[in-house]
């Protein structure tokens, strides 16, 4: 089964490797599988960077035009945002309102696959999968 990564993993292994957790590089080293990264956190990662504190700091850690750079010779795979995506309503609810966990869990949903997340919101969601409670080659 391939899994889309949630934003934070994009971050991770796009341009910041030190907010993996040991045991989450393992899981994402041993993953037999390629994975999907969405539209949705391009977009998300988009949205931060053009964002700014009043610092004048930037939110986002990383341009998401150099993100797709870095991700287009791995082997990951970009799943683009549809229509039907966007119709579909997601089975089990979430219990907070972020739109963008709505719309991946709605892709992972569609798509038949599992979001991996280690969002502490999502850890009950049936859709969800956390590399840290999950062994390297969970599937």
């Amino acid at each position: 089964m391939s899994l889309i990564l949630d934003t934070h993993y994009v971050f991770a292994i796009a341009g910041s490797p030190g907010r993996l957790s040991g045991r989450e590089t393992q899981f994402l080293a041993a993953y037999p599988d390629r994975f999907a990264i969405s539209a949705v956190s391009i977009w998300e990662i988009r949205l931060k960077w053009s964002a700014l504190y009043l610092s004048g700091e930037r939110k986002g850690p990383i341009d998401p035009a150099a993100v797709i750079r870095v991700l287009s010779g791995q082997n990951i795979r970009f799943l683009p945002m549809t229509p039907t995506h966007a119709a579909t309503v997601l089975e089990v609810p979430l219990i907070h309102q972020d739109p963008f966990d709505e719309l991946l869990l709605v892709q992972a949903q569609a798509e038949g696959v599992k979001l991996l997340t280690r969002d502490s919101k999502l850890a009950l969601h049936p859709l969800a999968l956390n590399a840290m409670a999950s062994g390297p080659a969970a599937r």
